[in-house]
């Protein structure tokens, strides 16, 4: 999923301290020129807003262009996490989810596959189970967006880190999908110890434990056909394919829903 996006800045720490009476009475009155100067800033602060507000209405709309082409509706309270996001969606804003490389397979100078590690960690997650794929994944964002933008017990932005993912099931015969997926955000390093508690009940915190992958990259929409074939694709270059669980993937997004053309990821889970 490439992930989409959010901007927001709770007040933290650090924040001006407080003046008290007496030092308010010390002050200096304000002179004709400082008034003139209050008033100009007043002004570039309202043509900021005012470009604040544009930029917001401008990203909703796109947004909910790109819904309704999944009929999911796109509600007006998502305007602010979305722009948030989107602020902060640079690549040095975004932390990568940290693992180890055991194996790269290559076939004539083309990466068909990597073998990777990733360690024990926290997650926000949100089961849904929506009539198609696209529409469970890009409601599961959003409140996951939600949660990322100060809606959680620390009232601050969480930061995002990529990928998104989404736990998957098919039948045992690799044919097709079930409805029910589960969407995952990995949180930041600095928050794995004492998770930021979300405000949605839906979204619960879960400690997954280490696992081994097998990933190979893909970029496009994701539904249930895309992912079928990437999926009996892998199964097909994978030297022992049994060696991994035959119901459940994963489909990591680096990019948002919303995105043109996205950047995924189908990944094997190697069996305990």
């Amino acid at each position: 999923m490439e992930t989409g996006g959010c901007r927001m800045g709770g007040a933290g720490p650090g924040g001006p301290a407080a003046i008290t009476l007496e030092e308010l009475d010390a002050l200096p009155e304000e002179s004709p020129d400082s008034a003139y100067h209050s008033h100009g800033s007043s002004l570039e602060e309202e043509a900021a807003e005012r470009m604040d507000d544009e930029e917001q209405e401008r990203l909703l709309s796109y947004w909910q262009s790109v819904g309704r082409g999944h009929q999911v509706d796109v509600p007006r309270d998502m305007a602010e996490p979305i722009q948030q996001l989107t602020r902060n969606n640079n690549p040095q804003e975004r932390q990568s989810i940290p693992f180890t490389l055991i194996q790269r397979k290559e076939k004539l100078g083309d990466l068909l596959y990597e073998k990777r590690q990733y360690g024990k960690a926290k997650w926000a997650c949100i089961k849904m189970k929506e009539k198609q794929y696209e529409q469970s994944i890009c409601l599961g964002f959003m409140k996951l967006m939600r949660y990322i933008c100060e809606q959680n017990s620390s009232g601050l932005y969480l930061g995002i880190t990529v990928p998104i993912v989404t736990i998957v099931h098919t039948n045992e015969a690799q044919s097709a999908m079930t409805q029910a997926v589960t969407v995952a955000y990995y949180l930041p390093e600095v928050l794995q110890d004492e998770p930021p508690h979300p405000f949605d009940s839906d979204i619960i915190i879960e400690e997954w434990p280490a696992t081994i992958v097998y990933s190979r990259s893909f970029r496009g929409i994701t539904n249930e056909d895309s992912i079928m074939r990437e999926i009996n694709l892998l199964a097909a270059i994978l030297e022992s394919p049994e060696l991994c669980l035959r119901d459940t993937f994963i489909i990591a997004g680096y990019t948002n829903p919303a995105a043109a053309n996205r950047h995924n990821e189908i990944w094997f889970l190697q069996r305990p």
